[in-house]
């Protein structure tokens, strides 16, 4: 597997290009409000987690915009963005402190990997050779287990760019270590541009064959803190088909189907909570919205393309997605039961948050039809996501 990672520079036309009326980026709403303020302290996140110590790392770009990261999983903890009013509120779920994402659920904000969602069977099979994989849900591998790349302290660092605030995160993991083959070298970088995008670049290389999908599992909330909910938040995704689910387990039948015509059909924008709670059975069998979309491409599979478009009315605030990857899994926080406590909001509950959760095909490694995910030896996997703020104009 080989994706083609592009250079910022004409970014921001490419994204502009994707603006409609309606939904132009008021430029002096951005400036106002003033800077956004963290309400915690960074030593609540330094921590030593297996002989390693975790710190959190700030990006600030010229107009007030702010995005907190910590080692731990290389998670994103806090991301500010102005409301049509120049607000600035904190637009992703976090937590006040390491503990909260040690004790609690520990997906949110992370990267995950080696291979994102779920793996039939808890096992894949690599020129004849079976690999045994961490089984923790349902009689599949999820995210890779539950030790893999989100329960891990990785390298941070902050890293010169000339197009905004970047810091870089690597992670080394040793061949068999949850029984994915190779020793493998992971490498993600965030960068806070000036025209309000955060851009996550992903690379990993391995010295043994190996399956590798990865992915950023932030929830938005384009309400901020106070919000509640984001059944309100309007969503577009750029995918006429899906991936449906085989059975209670979720792991994906290999069929690709259109959206056309039912509850999953987000190809223009749809109030998230006006089918939410549809008696499709795709729907009853993931408890809300849990899916993988098959992102209409431009013919080559490695350029960033549209994914995705959620605003909140309210606030006026607008997020847009920009990707390499085929495909997004949309999210609505359907397992988040409250026991985790968040940065403004007493708990994180279900519906409190979406994911756009770009990456290849779920069970990619028992459908050979679906984009290949393993990567050899000669190759480095490459790949961007792009999430990009505006408002909404009068």
């Amino acid at each position: 597997m080989k994706l083609t990672c592009i250079s910022l520079k004409g970014v921001t036309g490419l994204i502009s290009g994707f603006l409609v009326a309606g939904m132009l980026m008021t430029c002096n709403a951005l400036r106002r409000g003033g800077d956004a303020v963290l309400p915690y302290d960074k030593a609540a996140f330094e921590k030593e987690i297996n002989g390693k110590t975790t710190g959190l790392y700030v990006l600030k770009n010229k107009n007030g915009m702010l995005v907190s990261l910590s080692d731990y999983g290389a998670r994103i903890v806090s991301l500010y963005a102005p409301d049509k009013n120049g607000k600035m509120e904190d637009v992703v779920l976090g937590c006040p402190s390491i503990e909260e994402y040690v004790l609690g659920n520990p997906g949110v904000g992370a990267v995950i990997g080696p291979v994102a969602n779920r793996i039939s069977g808890a096992w894949f099979e690599i020129e004849g050779i079976r690999y045994e994989l961490p089984e923790n849900k349902k009689g599949v591998c999820h995210h890779s287990g539950p030790d893999s790349f989100y329960r891990q302290v990785w390298e941070g660092r902050e890293v010169p760019c000339d197009t905004g605030a970047s810091v870089e995160m690597y992670l080394f993991t040793p061949d068999g270590r949850w029984g994915f083959p190779g020793n493998k070298e992971v490498t993600v970088r965030y960068t806070l541009t000036d025209d309000h995008a955060l851009v996550i670049d992903y690379r990993a290389i391995t010295d043994k064959s190996c399956y590798m999908n990865l992915t950023n599992h932030a929830y938005f909330n384009l309400g901020g803190p106070d919000c509640g909910h984001i059944l309100d938040h309007l969503l577009e995704i750029h995918a006429d088909s899906f991936t449906p689910f085989a059975g209670e387990d979720l792991v994906l039948s290999g069929e690709i189907r259109s959206v056309k015509g039912t509850d999953l059909d987000f190809t223009q924008p749809v109030r998230i909570g006006e089918r939410i709670e549809s008696e499709m059975e795709q729907m009853q069998l993931a408890g809300g919205y849990d899916h993988n979309y098959v992102l209409n491409k431009d013919g080559k599979d490695e350029h960033l393309t549209f994914c995705a478009r959620v605003s909140d009315p309210v606030s006026g605030r607008v997020m847009e997605c920009f990707t390499t990857e085929p495909g997004v899994q949309f999210y609505t926080a359907n397992f988040l039961n409250g026991t985790m406590q968040g940065n403004g909001r007493e708990f994180l509950t279900s519906r409190s948050g979406l994911c756009l959760e770009t990456q290849h095909f779920p069970n990619s490694p028992h459908i050979p039809h679906f984009p290949c995910t393993l990567l050899e030896p000669e190759d480095t996997l490459k790949s961007r996501t792009i999430y990009r703020f505006s408002v909404t104009s009068d």
